[in-house]
């Protein structure tokens, strides 16, 4: 879907209409909207092509484009296709694809740094209803997300946490234990860099701000989500993307260095 959009915009930069474009190839208004809609395939030949027809001369992103092409292989999210909502998977493709992860979370610890336990209690606080056949698979879904971040080759993971996702218990006090540990842990590996928001702290103002900005192989592809109450958002929009981008880089003035909250959580961790 995001390879077609990409096309998409290339081709309204060049100011073509699809027609005009579908007779260049030889083809048909319909198969150049299921090509750009994601629906229908595009080899990297074609994109090579559309890219001199649109004068498009940014060889990283036509590489990048391209590039996308080959990349068809089924990923362990695949699994839990029909067993999980869609934005599931496609929050771990994106994650898995991502050259570098930067998360702001208020109101818990962030998923990837989430312990079994501490997750199925957010799982079941959130959806009480459900049955442990659905809940076990949305639990071990999120402990499998955590593969980018651990490994031989972690993605580079930067998140900002308030005080409060850190002291509420969703569970007791032993999960909570666990989970800062957890988190103690990750930041000892050195890939993960996490930084507290100390409730004491002034002028801070950004209780709903929750993202996820997901670094694509070159700037234009990377790749913004929200995650709110009522609906699910992916941003791949340069303005919406700035925005995300400079909402991190001022919550980032209201929290702690990274040693400073690597010792803010150790001391919280010693008082439960």
């Amino acid at each position: 879907m995001r390879l077609g959009t990409e096309l998409r915009r290339l081709r309204e930069a060049a100011g073509l209409k699809a027609r005009e474009v579908a007779a260049f190839l030889d083809s048909t208004s319909a198969q150049m909207s299921q090509m750009e809609a994601g629906i229908a395939g595009v080899s990297a030949d074609r994109i090579r092509r559309l890219a001199a027809h649109y004068d498009c001369t940014d060889t990283a992103l036509i590489d990048a484009l391209t590039a996308m092409t080959g990349d068809r292989a089924r990923g362990w999210w695949d699994e839990y296709r029909g067993v999980l909502p869609q934005v599931n998977l496609d929050v771990a493709e994106a994650e898995h694809h991502a050259t570098f992860l930067r998360e702001l979370v208020i109101t818990h610890v962030p998923g990837l740094l989430q312990t079994p336990d501490y997750a199925r209690a957010v799982f079941r606080y959130m959806r009480p209803e459900l049955p442990e056949s659905e809940l076990a698979p949305r639990v071990e879904h999120r402990m499998r997300r955590r593969t980018v971040i651990e490994g031989d080759a972690p993605t580079p993971y930067e998140t900002i946490v308030h005080e409060f996702a850190l002291r509420i218990r969703v569970a007791d006090r032993q999960v909570s234990r666990a989970q800062l540990g957890q988190i103690l842990d990750q930041i000892e590996q050195g890939h993960v860099t996490i930084r507290v928001i100390p409730t004491d702290q002034d002028g801070f103002g950004g209780a709903g701000a929750s993202m996820m900005y997901m670094g694509g192989p070159v700037p234009q592809l990377d790749t913004g989500f929200r995650d709110g109450a009522a609906d699910t958002a992916f941003i791949d929009v340069e303005p919406q993307l700035r925005t995300l981008r400079t909402l991190f880089r001022k919550v980032e003035e209201a929290t702690l260095d990274p040693t400073a909250s690597r010792d803010f959580i150790h001391r919280l961790s010693k008082e439960l």
